[in-house]
């Protein structure tokens, strides 16, 4: 178990860490790009051959627990002069073995940029396969993963009084929220996971983090939040002997049953206005789509917006995640843990699983106004988050707003809108209309020439109204169809984000 963290040696440590320069951008020069991209492989090898014969603090801290090598206690000693070895240690940070010093845990540097402006933290976690050369004991606490990323980014900036982070992890999904919340409670089923978050507040100095034991929300039964966040341990994983069951992604329950608890359960927990963001995994079955599923768990209480990024056939769903435990393919127990999920969900009727993004809101008053469920597979996903207050903000504004009210409005397109037009060899009219969505999502919407032209009119000067009358006109049509076609697809444009109001 990690020992509890001690404030003072996490404060020596982030003194040393500071001393030494260690950033991520200083790691990254000190071994090379070439280096950096195969770490990302979970190849540590050259990055390790840059570092050899360096004893600075960077390079000895960049071997221990940038890398997970062992160094000598004499170069670690140098390297650590407030906390010193013997403070790693109490930290749980490194164990001593004769002259050398191994590494107990990784710490890496984690740099980010949000609204508040560039922020460089140190995340302690478990070591990872390439540091353990194995596959990964089933308590392992993941450090900032992909999807941990994901949801860090699809998070909406507004300020908030309280947040909730159910199954926070290493904490890196607390810390962010920390930036915009007065107050989060952060919950794990693992208490070595909530060790990890205290460690990792105490490090980078973050006050007014709470951490609660206990599975999903019992730890805060009856209480509400303005924000809530959850990276959940979403994996799909057979529930047979021999498979194992990691906790920072196997939430224990039966094909996709912790999602649905999940979803099914926030809304309780949000206060008036409060906005839950999640990721997920969700089933199709023979008959049934995922997207329908999710809608289910939803309800018709909240307001939903869900996006589906992808369907994995289940081959190479379980492929992905056995490769994810480390087991390595072609090997013996690889096949054994392939068969056991293909089994599972063939019993099922499990036709592909489903990977997306979950926005759930509690309405100020009166009923839910938003129900999204879309397959959405483009964007590059670092301005989701502001994409995403942008669009709900455009979707509230809209929904106060009758036909009438909304042919008064002015509208301008969004800066990052541009338009495609395709032609067949010889024609003088295209035959496509596309807009395309540079930022957010990457939409690309077909278009016809009249949304077209409103489109292209929409610069912040006239109103909706008066430009379909206008577009009428030129096209010899009647201007009250016209509009009766155009304007539900107007709102359309603005919720996504093509369109937005001038003031």
């Amino acid at each position: 178990m990690l020992p509890e963290p001690e404030p003072r040696l996490c404060h020596a440590l982030a003194d040393d860490l500071r001393s030494a320069g260690y950033t991520s951008a200083a790691l990254r020069d000190a071994w090379g790009e070439q280096a950096d991209d195969a770490l990302a492989r979970g190849l540590r090898r050259p990055a390790e051959r840059a570092l050899e014969g360096r004893g600075d603090p960077l390079a000895v801290l960049g071997r221990l627990w940038g890398l997970g090598f062992a160094v000598s206690r004499d170069e670690l000693a140098s390297a650590l002069p407030a906390l010193g070895v013997d403070g790693a240690v109490g930290l749980g940070l490194a164990r001593v073995e004769g002259d050398d010093v191994q590494p107990a845990v990784l710490v890496r540097p984690q740099a980010f940029s949000d609204e508040a402006g560039d922020v460089e933290w140190w995340i302690a976690s478990d070591l990872d396969e390439a540091a353990l050369q194995g596959p990964l004991p089933e308590d392992h606490v993941l450090g900032v993963g992909g999807a941990s990323q994901t949801l860090a980014r699809l998070q909406l900036t507004r300020r908030a009084g309280t947040a909730l982070d159910v199954g926070t992890g290493c904490g890196i999904q607390a810390l962010r929220l920390r930036r915009l919340v007065d107050h989060v409670v952060a919950t794990d089923i693992s208490e070595r996971a909530l060790r990890f978050t205290r460690l990792n507040a105490l490090v980078n100095d973050i006050d007014g983090i709470e951490t609660r034991h206990g599975s999903l929300f019992e730890p805060v039964a009856g209480e509400t939040f303005d924000r809530v966040a959850s990276n959940p341990p979403f994996v799909i994983t057979p529930r047979v002997e021999g498979v194992p069951s990691y906790e920072y992604r196997d939430g224990g329950l039966e094909g996709d049953a912790l999602v649905a608890a999940v979803i099914s359960g926030v809304g309780e927990r949000l206060s008036p206005g409060g906005v839950a963001q999640s990721l997920g995994n969700w089933e199709y079955r023979e008959g049934e789509s995922g997207l329908d599923r999710v809608r289910a768990w939803v309800g018709d209480a909240i307001d939903a917006w869900v996006i589906e990024r992808e369907v994995l056939d289940p081959l190479a769903y379980a492929e992905l995640w056995v490769r994810d435990g480390g087991t390595v393919p072609g090997t013996p127990a690889y096949a054994r843990l392939i068969d056991a999920w293909l089994e599972d969900f063939a019993r099922r009727g499990v036709t592909g699983v489903g990977f997306g993004y979950v926005l759930l809101r509690k309405p100020l008053a009166g009923g839910p106004t938003l129900a999204r469920y879309e397959r959405v597979a483009g964007g590059g996903e670092a301005g989701f988050g502001p994409h995403l207050a942008a669009c709900l903000a455009a979707h509230d504004r809209a929904a106060l707003l009758d036909d009438d009210d909304l042919a008064a409005s002015v509208l301008q397109v969004a800066p990052d809108v541009t338009e495609a037009r395709h032609h067949r060899p010889g024609e003088e009219d295209p035959s496509v209309i596309e807009l395309h969505q540079g930022g957010g999502f990457a939409r690309r919407v077909e278009v016809d020439p009249a949304l077209a032209a409103l489109v292209g009119a929409c610069d912040g000067d006239l109103a909706v109204g008066p430009l379909v009358d206008a577009i009428a006109q030129l096209m010899e049509v009647d201007a009250a169809h016209l509009r009766a076609d155009l304007l539900p697809r107007v709102r359309e444009l603005l919720v996504t984000g093509f369109l937005g109001f001038a003031d």
